[in-house]
């Protein structure tokens, strides 16, 4: 009789346990089936996502910040302004070139040493981002940067005269350039603010937001 009181508690038992788990099972069924509506996605295009600010933007996944192009000491010197961000494996760089656009500069010199004698007294008086054209029709002039509009690169021209560095002009530049672009992959919102900030000190360069390049 005991034997027989066992095996209908424990068939009772089984029987409950099995109704439950089926009612959860059914139960998150149909919550998934409610949270995930397909047609409620959308992707949204490079100028929504920059669109957004700092905090959206760094809550979207696989998405990249691009800032630049940078010439050699335009990159070194903005990598120097991430460091404090320490971003590590987020941070890579992306060579570019860039064959169109205008540039500031000043006229060849008759060698690179007289070229980069010049560079120093401008470094002195405190203009940065200089690099001397190692070859083609304008080999060991001076860059005093590059631009993708006319309008930038006029307005940087005059301010640099305005500084007392004459001979400053600028001009459209067909030489192909190599450049370097920096990418932070899914940059917290902090990173994204400081790139804003930054934008300002590099008229050069230019922060995108978008989806990450598959080589990125």
């Amino acid at each position: 009789m005991r034997t027989l009181f066992y095996l209908l508690l424990f068939a009772n038992l089984t029987l409950f346990a099995y109704t439950r788990l089926d009612s959860v099972s059914s139960g998150e069924g149909i919550r998934l089936t409610q949270q995930v509506q397909p047609e409620k996605i959308r992707l949204l295009t490079a100028q929504q996502v920059a669109a957004l600010g700092p905090d959206k933007t760094a809550a979207l996944a696989d998405v990249c910040a691009e800032w630049g192009p940078f010439n050699e000491s335009e990159r070194a010197r903005a990598l120097a302004d991430l460091e404090p961000l320490v971003l590590g494996r987020l941070l890579t760089q992306k060579k570019v070139d860039a064959n169109t656009g205008y540039w500031v500069f000043l006229s060849p010199f008759s060698s690179r040493a007289a070229a980069e004698r010049r560079m120093a007294e401008l470094r002195a008086t405190g203009i940065k981002d200089l690099s001397v054209v190692e070859n083609g029709a304008q080999r060991f002039a001076i860059s005093l940067g590059v631009f993708r509009s006319e309008d930038a690169a006029n307005a940087h021209a005059a301010d640099l005269v305005g500084r007392g560095v004459s001979g400053a002009r600028a001009g459209a530049r067909q030489q192909l350039l190599p450049l370097t672009t920096l990418v932070v992959r899914d940059p917290p919102a902090p990173v994204v603010a400081r790139l804003r900030e930054l934008q300002t000190a590099y008229p050069s360069a230019e922060v995108r937001i978008g989806s990450c390049d598959k080589t990125s």
